[in-house]
């Protein structure tokens, strides 16, 4: 286990790396404004003016409509205001996400509120606050229940100090990082509970780290308000405009504008994310201590491609999902109210094709056994970011068959708590709630079934059982197929291009010598870090596969084009990302696919059967 500084340093790199990449635009505005010009010190008023000034600089308070005048009755009192606003600001910001990374799943799991709640709170806060900076009586209004509490009842001190934490806890609790190696560690340690030093230290560290970016931007949007003398006699101009920004940003946030306007600027940080993520010392220092905890270490017991019964301890619980389905008023399951029945808990996406391979048996499964005592929980843990959504995972349950309940394990907290790390899996648990069986990957339904139907004699001997179903086995050996190929930079594999897989790569030529079981890129194309689409018009992907079926993840709209081994084939992309098929042979063939995608449509990955 490295030690607190190793994970100090690494939290504060990734978190930089976060702060200065596109994910900061949507609060940019905001903090340059309210967080950096709303702390520079006014222009002295009337002839008094270094008196005035004097007066204002040498206070620390911040005071607003609510200060009370002590000056002469001829010249209204100049503004004193906070230096401390910028750092109060991004200490909001850092408490903020700190709290909500760690603690905020868990804490609203406990409390039986939506997972969402928390950002809809930030949004209010953001628009209250705004509303008050334009119109300050409403501010006064906000201001009251907090004058009681000492470090904010200083005379002239409560508005700017009230406006600069409570902004910043509002700005965490809506800015959502750009994903990483550090921040995913962080969210699986907080989804699960797996809260100790380490992960605190890590957390803290990336929150400082992505917030000093716009520390540095505060401070330059104040050190230009002093500068320049319009700024410093407008002060409370800037102040509507504050307000009228955090208004905008907290409409656009309903409006998923923010992440609109994030997916038009290119990554610039890809390339930087993509070292830091590959580096071995990272990847083994934000394990934060493995994947093991005491619900799940004796798994290790299961061998996963065992064909005989074992036993692999009780069955870990099924932790922080977010939704369920296909049950009565899509009320949860919980695993120990199913003592006394045979379960199968089957990890699952919806676009996997493995999964839709796999499908099948486990519905016939269910069909045939759930009167003799089995249940199915399908726990859907999402590869992609859209597959996230619930309506897309009702949908493709609907489109594969399913009908067993399914748990929405969007944060894959359930997935780590039973340290699986494949689509498919399976864990059989007999009727005494103990893990008997682990299989990864597709195939061995057959002696699946076979386990399946002894776990169920077992807890009801005598039982009469139905025919072993006879669902054809479709499994196709691996060395006859391409792997999966993803195309976004976060997770590319086999790229058979010369060019560097990045981000800051626009152009692509195809390759005279391409490699088996690779794609390629032809003309002008923006990578992300989920799918590629094309700058232009249109651009090209040549693939050299193996199988007996290709099909290929895709979104937006539009049609592509395909040259399938010198056949023409169209598909019609439409909507939200799913799987459109290339090919499907009598047999495993070799074979080369040219894909011409038109501007307009996003390229997810190629997937072989």
């Amino acid at each position: 286990m490295p030690g607190g500084n190793v994970l100090a340093l690494i939290g504060l790199l990734g978190g930089f790396v976060t702060g200065i990449s596109p994910c900061i635009i949507p609060v940019l505005p905001v903090i340059l404004f309210s967080g950096g010009m709303q702390s520079a010190r006014e222009a002295p008023r009337g002839a008094d003016a270094s008196a005035g000034t004097a007066g204002g600089r040498g206070s620390a308070g911040g005071g607003t409509a609510a200060a009370t005048a002590t000056a002469a009755p001829a010249q209204a009192p100049p503004r004193t205001v906070s230096r401390w606003r910028p750092y109060l600001v991004i200490a909001g910001i850092v408490v903020s996400f700190t709290l909500m990374t760690l603690a905020g799943s868990l804490l609203l799991g406990l409390l039986g509120l939506p997972q969402d709640v928390l950002r809809w709170a930030g949004i209010v806060v953001l628009a209250l606050i705004g509303i008050g900076l334009i119109v300050p009586a409403f501010q006064h209004l906000l201001e009251k229940p907090f004058e009681r509490i000492p470090f904010l009842n200083a005379a002239n001190r409560q508005s700017s100090k009230l406006q600069g934490f409570p902004l910043g806890l509002a700005l965490g609790a809506v800015y959502v990082p750009c994903a990483g190696p550090v921040l995913a560690a962080i969210t699986v340690a907080g989804s699960t509970g797996q809260i100790g030093a380490d992960t605190v230290v890590l957390t803290v560290s990336f929150a400082i780290g992505a917030a000093l970016p716009l520390l540095f931007f505060a401070l330059a949007g104040r050190g230009l308000a002093e500068r320049i003398a319009a700024f410093r006699r407008r002060q409370g101009v800037i102040r509507v405009v504050s307000g009228a920004l955090m208004l905008a940003l907290a409409a656009g946030l309903v409006l998923d504008v923010p992440a609109r306007l994030q997916r038009l600027v290119p990554d610039y940080t890809a390339a930087i994310q993509e070292a830091f993520a590959g580096s071995d010392e990272v990847q083994e220092a934000i394990a934060i201590g493995g994947l093991e905890n005491d619900e799940n270490a004796e798994l290790d017991r299961c061998d996963p491609g065992a064909t005989e019964l074992q036993e692999c301890g009780t069955a870990p619980n099924l932790r922080g999902i977010e939704s369920w389905f296909n049950t009565p008023g899509d009320a949860s399951v919980d695993l120990a109210s199913l003592r006394g029945q045979v379960v199968l808990v089957d990890f699952w996406a919806y676009s996997c094709i493995n999964c839709q391979r796999s499908t099948p048996h486990i519905n016939a499964w269910y069909d045939a056994y759930a009167d003799a005592g089995l249940e199915v929980i399908g726990v859907h843990s999402p590869e992609y970011a859209f597959e996230k959504e619930r309506d897309n995972v009702i949908a493709g349950a609907a489109a594969l068959g399913i009908e067993y309940p399914v748990a929405i394990d969007n944060q894959l907290a359930t997935w780590t708590n039973y340290r699986n790390a494949y689509w498919p899996a399976r864990y059989l648990i007999d009727a005494d709630g103990v893990v008997r069986n682990v299989h990864f990957g597709e195939g061995q339904y057959a002696e699946g079934e076979r386990m399946l139907r002894a776990l169920l004699e077992e807890a009801q001997p005598g039982i009469e059982l139905p025919p072993p179903t006879e669902t054809a086995d479709e499994t196709p050996a691996n060395a006859d197929i391409t792997p999966e190929s993803y195309l976004g930079t976060t997770k590319e594999q086999n790229f058979g291009g010369a060019e560097r897989y990045s981000a800051q790569t626009e152009v692509f030529t195809l390759p005279a010598d391409q490699p088996q079981d690779t794609f390629a890129l032809d003309g002008a194309w923006r990578l992300e870090t989920q799918f590629v689409t094309p700058r232009d018009a249109e651009a090209r992907i040549r693939l050299l596969y193996r199988g007996q079926e290709v099909r290929m993840v895709l979104a937006g709209t539009g049609t592509v084009v395909a040259d399938v081994d010198g056949e023409r084939v169209e598909l019609e992309a439409s909507g939200t990302p799913r799987s459109y098929r290339l090919l499907l042979a009598d047999a495993p063939r070799e074979g080369t696919i040219e894909v011409t995608v038109p501007a307009g449509v996003e390229a997810y990955s190629f997937t072989f059967g």
